[in-house]
């Protein structure tokens, strides 16, 4: 199993995925000081510039090869020398290939001179996948003399001005060389960015495509997420504006731009949470059915496991714009027409008071449970930002993510269930024969529940800590007396 899956089988159930790193490059060699080492650039764009500057403020000689040394002087820092291309990789001891896959082929001439040295490999494709092989591969093969590390690259010119105060934080390296690797950890380190070991020097098709993705992570979130919207928007539509038109006549279609969408909301962001805490709990019931934790999920469910912090942060999404739009419902001028009808009909009809206890605890209670659940629903999105997941210890995290997480699903059904009240049962409340939407969006919650509830009891709980603190069914060690030179051995009952 791979460290990420064989981390997924140990995390505790439901919570939000922290963010799964390989360990970052820890082995420090005998390294010269920052002010030892010789860096050369070859190549003068946005990019070399801000790395010249970065590489300056850390205490480094810089020196950077250009085709046209004088005319892009003036756009180094000043303690950076600007040469010929052929001095630069001569006098440098690391050199940064600051240039485009097409330009490799006019750096041919410097083979002598970058003999023996360590290239790091900077460039991006323009599309996923564009060469059958890495460019720093490619690099490798016209430099066979050099050794070759891919870093950097996920680097933007900006996040190099300003450092690891802003942007990214990580700079992905890969080679075969672990020397070469370690060279180049070190001046990452030096500059403030944290190096992380991708592998050998394959691993750059992977590097090089990281860059060119659109947030990978959120696609299935985002669908998932419209996807629920339309459904409910369209079964309010249904019911709440043409079940009215059809039956009584009614124009409704007013209920459009906001009712409809702040009465879908809710039902998305609360079948959102769930499901944040639905792929932890089917994990458990694998586990439990298996009876070990080194049976790898299946991949729909690994790659679910791996998406829960971006679901999480969707359903509190639409938690805060439902908060929006139900203090914006009093606001519109329907109400207000609707208000005054109403008033006008108790008047006519000579009713003195049109207090309903029921109806006034209803609401007082289901409101109290919504900001309890969005207050709560705020700490787990606050906990989910790497700054702030950072600063906690796991069991702090884990914690936030799952015990306060399920509180949130817990309390949001208490409010769901309050709105709902004694709707239920009403029979006018099935227009068109189909149940009310709180109904609907209950189902799912309820069942994610349910089955922490299962998990909980003794029977379950104590059978699961011990599979995920190694045990396995069917397993035994059975120890002999070591005559025939075992002293035990691994048996299998099936």
């Amino acid at each position: 199993l791979s460290h990420d899956h064989c981390r997924a089988l140990r995390m505790p159930r439901g919570e939000m995925t922290k963010p799964l790193l390989r360990n970052p490059l820890e082995t420090e060699q005998a390294l010269p000081e920052p002010g030892g080492l010789t860096v050369g650039i070859l190549g003068s764009g946005d990019f070399s510039r801000s790395l010249a500057l970065r590489l300056v403020s850390s205490g480094h000689r810089v020196v950077v090869g250009s085709r046209h040394p004088k005319r892009h002087a003036g756009l180094f820092p000043a303690a950076a020398e600007v040469t010929t291309q052929q001095d630069a990789a001569g006098r440098a001891d690391v050199v940064f290939v600051a240039a485009f896959r097409e330009h490799y082929a006019t750096l041919c001439g410097l083979k002598e001179a970058l003999a023996g040295k360590v290239l790091v490999d900077v460039s991006n494709n323009a599309e996923l996948n564009l060469h059958q092989q890495s460019n720093a591969e490619h690099l490798a093969e016209l430099f066979p003399e050099c050794t070759v590390v891919k870093g950097f690259n996920v680097l933007s010119a900006w996040a190099l001005q300003s450092g690891p105060k802003d942007g990214s934080k990580q700079v992905l390296l890969c080679g075969d060389s672990g020397e070469a690797k370690s060279t180049v950890a070190h001046l990452a380190r030096a500059m403030g960015f944290i190096p992380v070991d991708m592998g050998s020097l394959p691993s750059a098709r992977e590097i090089e495509n990281i860059p060119l993705r659109l947030f990978p992570s959120w696609k299935s979130p985002v669908l998932c997420t419209l996807g629920l919207f339309s459904f409910f928007y369209a079964y309010n539509f249904v019911r709440g504006v043409i079940h009215p038109y059809v039956t009584k006549g009614q124009n409704s279609f007013y209920k459009i731009p906001v009712e409809m969408v702040n009465v879908s909301l809710p039902c998305v962001a609360y079948v959102m949470l769930s499901l944040v805490y639905l792929p932890g709990v089917l994990a458990a019931f694998l586990q439990l059915r298996h009876g070990t934790k080194y049976r790898r999920f299946p991949d729909w469910l690994d790659r679910w496991l791996q998406q829960r912090k971006q679901i999480g942060l969707l359903s509190f999404l639409c938690a805060a714009l439902h908060a929006v739009y139900s203090l914006c419902l009093p606001m519109r001028r329907s109400a207000r027409y609707r208000l005054l009808n109403e008033a006008f009909k108790q008047v006519k009809a000579g009713q003195e008071s049109v207090w309903v206890e029921e109806e006034v605890w209803r609401m007082e209670i289901y409101l109290s449970f919504g900001i309890l659940a969005l207050a709560v629903l705020s700490l787990l999105a606050v906990a989910s930002l790497p700054s702030v997941g950072n600063a906690l210890n796991w069991r702090e995290f884990s914690f936030i993510q799952s015990n306060l997480g399920y509180s949130a699903l817990l309390i949001a059904t208490l409010h769901t269930l309050a709105f709902g009240w004694r709707r239920a049962f009403d029979p006018d409340q099935y227009r068109f024969y189909l149940p009310p939407t709180f109904a609907v969006a209950l189902a799912l919650p309820c069942a994610v529940l349910l089955g922490k509830v299962c998990l909980l009891l003794p029977c379950a709980s104590l059978q699961l800590t011990r599979i995920r603190r190694g045990w396995e069914r069917g397993q035994q060690i059975r120890f002999r007396l070591p005559e025939d030179g075992a002293a035990l051995e691994d048996v299998s009952n099936v």
